[in-house]
């Protein structure tokens, strides 16, 4: 953004200090405008033709643009990626209570990786640990899907699942 001197256009659409069109005048006589006012002229549409050109207080201005974007920043949530870890041996107990909490994570918006971890000799029988999987995305499928089939990597077993956007929320 350009003020006062910085701007290069010789006409300008001019906005008042209040709001109101000043019209399209030179450049001279709309920093002789905003020189009477006590204040800046600032130009927030340079691509504009022909350019357009506020009178503002240019301290003001940005500190109203600075909490623009820090109020924005706080309003955008990211999402985070949530791990849950279980063994061959988990039994239906401990497995309810961490799809519980896998539930949670999806309800406050964040994907999920479930990695099933081989010990051992528990890498001869990797059909267990998607037999697991598949059981676990089976009771998720109300709320989740998922992004891409199970993979192994090295001794784990592991799938990402973000919650699905059809399902019915039962919190409303």
């Amino acid at each position: 953004m350009r003020i006062n001197g910085e701007i290069r256009a010789s006409q300008l659409r001019v906005i008042g200090a209040s709001g109101e069109q000043l019209g399209i005048i030179s450049r001279s006589a709309a920093l002789d405008a905003a020189r009477d006012a006590g204040l800046d002229l600032v130009e927030i549409s340079p691509n504009a033709e022909p350019p357009v050109a506020k009178i503002v207080d240019w301290g003001k201005y940005q500190y109203q643009k600075m909490k623009e974007q820090q109020r924005n920043k706080k309003s955008a949530r990211t999402s985070e990626i949530k791990q849950m870890r279980l063994g061959l041996k988990i039994g239906q107990n401990d497995l309810d209570i961490k799809l519980r909490k896998v539930r949670k994570f999806l309800s406050d918006g964040d994907k999920v990786k479930i990695q099933v971890m081989f010990k051992g000799r528990e890498m001869a029988h990797p059909e267990i640990g998607r037999t697991i999987l598949d059981k676990i995305l089976e009771s998720l499928s109300d709320v989740a899907i998922a992004d891409q089939k199970a993979i192994m990597a090295g001794r784990n077993l592991s799938v990402m699942i973000r919650s699905n956007p059809n399902a019915k929320n039962e919190d409303a």
